[in-house]
C-alpha cells in the first residue's frame, strides 16, 4: 500500500495514556488545579511545550514549570521506568512490515529521552528506520513537520507514507503532510472536525494489518 510507515507511539503503539491522564489529575489535585477533561483531551498528541501553552491558557491558577515538573516525575516513573502493555496487534504488524521490507518510523511528541527509553522497555526499536521526537521539532502537532521530518529521514517521500495515530492532532499533523492517515482513537474520539478529513478510521492497529494484507495479495 505504501513504501513506508511511520508510527506516533503514545497510545498508538503503547498504553500510556490512561497514565498520563491519571497523573495529570494526581498534579492537578496536589496543586489545587480543576481537571478540565476537555482541556486535557485537546493537548493529546501535543509536545510538552505546546502543552504546557494550552493548559496555561485554559487553566486558571496554572503554573507552568512547578506543574510540568511535576507530571513529568509522576508520569515517568510509572510509564518510562517500568515497561507498559503494547496496543492489539501492534506487534505482529511490525513483524509483517519487517519481513515485507517496508521502512517504518517514529514520529512521536515524546521528547527523546523518554521515548527512546520506552521503546526499549517494550523491545520495538529495532523496528525503524528512524526516529523523531518532539524536542527535534520545532513545531508540534498538529503542525506536519514531524511528519514531513521522518518521511526525509526514510529517503521517502512523504505521499508514499502511511501514517498511524491515535489522536486528534496527530491525525491533522499527517494528514497536512499528504499521508496516507488511519487513525485508531485510544481515549478521545475523532471530532468532526477531523472525520471530514476523510482518513480511514480503525478499531485497532490489527484491522490496519489486515487490510495491508487483502492489498498485498
Amino acid at each position: 500500500m505504501r513504501d513506508a510507515v511511520i508510527f506516533d507511539m503514545d497510545g498508538l503503539m503503547l498504553d500510556t495514556e490512561r497514565v498520563a491522564k491519571r497523573t495529570f489529575i494526581e498534579s492537578c489535585t496536589h496543586f489545587g488545579l480543576t481537571y478540565d477533561e476537555k482541556v486535557y483531551h485537546s493537548c493529546i498528541g501535543s509536545n510538552l511545550e505546546r502543552t504546557a501553552q494550552i493548559l496555561e491558557t485554559n487553566m486558571p491558577g496554572f503554573q507552568k514549570n512547578p506543574f510540568m515538573t511535576d507530571w513529568n516525575e509522576r508520569y515517568v516513573e510509572n510509564a518510562v521506568h517500568k515497561p507498559v502493555p503494547l496496543k492489539e496487534g501492534v506487534l505482529d504488524f511490525l513483524n509483517y512490515l519487517s519481513d515485507s521490507g517496508i521502512k517504518c518510523a517514529v514520529a512521536s511528541s515524546t521528547p527523546e529521552i523518554n521515548a527512546v527509553r520506552k521503546l526499549e522497555n517494550a523491545g520495538l526499536i529495532d523496528f525503524f528506520s528512524a526516529l523523531v521526537f518532539g524536542d527535534h521539532v520545532a513545531n508540534s502537532k498538529p503542525h506536519p513537520e514531524i511528519y514531513l521530518t521522518a518521511a526525509q529521514k526514510l529517503n521517502i517521500n512523504p505521499t508514499h507514507c502511511a501514517a498511524l495515530e491515535d489522536s486528534n492532532n496527530g491525525v491533522k499533523s499527517a494528514h497536512a503532510a499528504d499521508m496516507l492517515v488511519f487513525q485508531i482513537p485510544d481515549m478521545v474520539d475523532p471530532t468532526d472536525e477531523v472525520r471530514s478529513l476523510g482518513h480511514s478510521i480503525m478499531p485497532t492497529v490489527s484491522h490496519v494489518h489486515r487490510l495491508f494484507l487483502d492489498q498485498s495479495r
